[in-house]
């Protein structure tokens, strides 16, 4: 039978017989992993209806929607599809370099379409985008949830906040051309009327840049930049709409007055300090680190066509991050799964997965960052990160056990979003 006879066959499976409920079917699992309790249960089947899972249990006794023939990866290990609550769908690597002055917003667009489609194949079935210039994650978000595109679901931001000349703003232009980046707000006025600009034009989700960054021109990423009477009303205005908030922080005070003005999550955290840590175990703030960029980063920085600047930003700021994630690891802050996808090649996601153990984490707390506890951070937990009845019918599976070799998750074979499949490479 050749490639394409088997996918068909396989899609004829999952989906069950003629007979079937529409969009019933069903998937038996040689193991799958409870990402709550670690357990790794033999011989389970998933069965789903509409894009929602219906059952979850032994294959012996769980009933199927009717006319439903379960598909077989008795030869794999199934796990509900991964979440990455940190990329940039319409970037590529080397667009934030001069290089990038040539991209517009439709452009950038057709770039999310393509990387929604490999972040999906990847095995992410959800995703959070922070931050895309013209709402182009908007509208890829947008395709995605028309049928259009092929993708994840998103969550996305639209431009992220920043100061004029910050992390968020375009330094690589002289003065006379006077150019700002469509998120730029300053003082408390200018930042609330930002988060309702945002949010009009389509955002899930608010990002702001409490620090400096790597990827641009000038500013330092120990620096902060919003003050703390500026992120507050950035969270009290996004909170009150019905909007989290994501604060990019690399500088500890950044870090710390984030926490305090009462943002959901810190990305990155690269300089985060004993003090940084308490305030975010007491105030229940997600860490989201971005480690393996540094690796793709560092061993690539020269063809990127990256100023000289931002070079040597990444070489102090990537080592010092590894050492200070590990703390707030050590530490038992709270984690969800991010990468920053765009920086480097879409894809690539779950190689993520590997550092984070390298850094003190289990392999299971791993995969939990990138299932239940990026669904909670998302405010998800209701629909994605486990497999159960009720849960969005969202299911990879992968060959050998991921709680012994995390690593097998870099090689995703099945991947089932809404009942529907989108890879089958068992």
């Amino acid at each position: 039978m050749n490639k394409v006879l088997a996918l068909c066959s396989a899609l004829a499976a999952v989906a069950g017989s003629a007979s079937a409920q529409p969009g019933a079917g069903a998937v038996r699992c040689g193991k799958l992993l409870d990402v709550r309790s670690g357990r790794l249960l033999a011989d389970q089947v998933v069965a789903f209806s509409g894009g929602r899972i219906t059952a979850v249990g032994p294959a012996a006794s769980t009933a199927l929607p009717p006319g439903v023939t379960a598909a077989n990866l008795s030869g794999a290990t199934c796990l509900p599809g991964l979440i990455d609550a940190h990329v940039h769908l319409t970037y590529e690597p080397g667009d934030t370099g001069y290089r990038g002055l040539g991209i517009s917003v439709p452009r950038a667009t057709v770039t999310g379409v393509k990387n929604a489609r490999l972040t999906l194949r990847a095995g992410f079935t959800t995703a959070r985008n922070v931050h895309a210039e013209g709402f182009s994650d908007v509208a890829v978000r947008d395709g995605i949830n028309a049928g259009q595109i092929e993708g994840p679901h998103l969550l996305v931001s639209g431009p992220a906040l920043g100061i004029t000349g910050g992390h968020s703003d375009n330094n690589l232009l002289p003065s006379e051309y006077d150019r700002r980046s469509s998120g730029v707000a300053d003082g408390v006025d200018g930042v609330r009327a930002k988060v309702r600009w945002d949010i009009k034009y389509g955002a899930d989700l608010i990002k702001l840049m409490a620090s400096g960054g790597v990827l641009s021109q000038g500013d330092d990423p120990q620096a902060e930049q919003y003050s703390l009477e500026e992120m507050r009303a950035i969270v009290e205005t996004a909170h009150g709409l019905g909007r989290k908030v994501a604060a990019h922080a690399h500088g500890t005070l950044a870090i710390k007055n984030a926490v305090l003005a009462g943002v959901d999550s810190i990305e990155h955290g690269s300089y985060i300090d004993d003090e940084g840590i308490r305030l975010m175990k007491q105030h229940g703030t997600y860490l989201v680190p971005t480690l393996y960029l540094g690796d793709w980063l560092l061993d690539n920085v020269a063809k990127l066509g990256l100023t000289e600047n931002m070079a040597a930003k990444a070489r102090a700021v990537i080592p010092a991050a590894r050492e200070h994630v590990a703390r707030a690891f050590r530490a038992g802050v709270k984690v969800a799964f991010g990468t920053d996808a765009g920086v480097y090649p879409h894809g690539l996601n779950a190689r993520e997965l590997a550092v984070m153990v390298k850094l003190g984490l289990t392999p299971l707390q791993a995969i939990q960052a990138a299932t239940v506890a990026a669904a909670d951070l998302l405010g998800w937990s209701d629909r994605v990160g486990t497999l159960e009845a009720g849960k969005l019918a969202d299911l990879i599976a992968v060959t050998g056990d991921p709680l012994a070799d995390v690593r097998a998750l870099e090689s995703v074979k099945f991947v089932l979003k809404d009942g529907a499949v989108v890879r089958n490479d068992l």
